[in-house]
This record gives C-alpha cells, structure tokens and sequence, in this order.
C-alpha cells in the first residue's frame, strides 16, 4: 500500500484565518513615516488594565535593556504617560553571513493620556523578563456621607 498524498485537497488548518488584520498596514508604516529605524519599532506592544487600585500598563519589550527604556509623565500636557526607549542592533562581524533579519531595532514612543484619578507623583516601573510593567495607583474614590433627615410636621 502506498501513501497518496493530494494537493487539490482543501485544507482548513493550511490557511491562516487567525492572522492579525493589522499586519498589513504594519508593514507600509515605515515608507510612510520616513524614519523607518523609529518605524520599525513602533508598535510595541501594550496592555492596559484599570484595577479597583491603579492603572496598569505591560509591554513586552524584549531585548531592551533597563537603561535604554524611559518612563515619564508630562502633567504640564494633561497627564500623558511617555514609555519611549531604544533596542540597539546586533554588532556585525565581518565573517558573518546573514540569511534572514526579522528582530527590528531602533526606537519607540508610546504615549497614554492618563484618566483625571491618576495619582502621577506615585508611578513605578519595572522590567522584567522583556516585560516592562508600569504601576499608576489611582486617587481613593470618595464616597459620598449619607445623612438622613427627617422630616417635621
């Protein structure tokens, strides 16, 4: 008994339906742009979480070191939360030969105007295994004092 094997056969696990529908634009950006070393780093990505506490930032940045990443707030422009660092490329050897380059290197900005109950003095950063995590506590929400009145007459 021998294998057939049929390539007019349709396969549904050959196409790739789950793809990003972003990948495309992701790919003009940098002829758009004109910097493409920034372009091409560009879309870091970021998660941001609202907790009961704070607000919680995470994006994966992988080959960036802690010196080369920058965390700021800017309140003077209404509370904006800067992440903006630099990967920096491989050192070349001359002996090497390169058959494919896919990691992009240069820089990133990333900006989020943070909500009014931010409490910006109190921002922490740290970076972990490629994933930097920054923490914004939020002001304690008041609760309104409930006082009943009653009523005369």
């Amino acid at each position: 008994m021998s294998i057939v094997r049929r390539s007019n056969v349709f396969d549904p696990f050959s196409l790739d339906l789950w793809a990003d529908p972003f990948d495309a634009f992701r790919s003009i950006v940098p002829a758009v742009s004109g910097n493409t070393e920034t372009a091409l780093f560009a879309n870091a990505r970021v998660d941001w979480k609202q907790t009961p506490e704070a607000h919680v930032f995470k994006a994966d940045l992988p080959g960036v070191k802690k010196e080369e990443v920058k965390v700021k707030v800017e309140v003077e422009d209404g509370n904006v939360l800067v992440v903006s660092g630099k990967r920096s490329r491989e050192k070349e050897n001359k002996n090497d030969k390169w058959h494919l380059v896919e990691r992009s290197s240069g820089k990133f900005v990333r900006r989020f105007r943070l909500p009014e109950n931010a409490k910006v003095e109190q921002v922490k950063a740290g970076l972990e295994n490629g994933v930097l995590t920054i923490t914004v506590p939020k002001v304690e929400a008041k609760t309104p004092k409930v006082k009943a009145i009653e009523i005369s007459g």
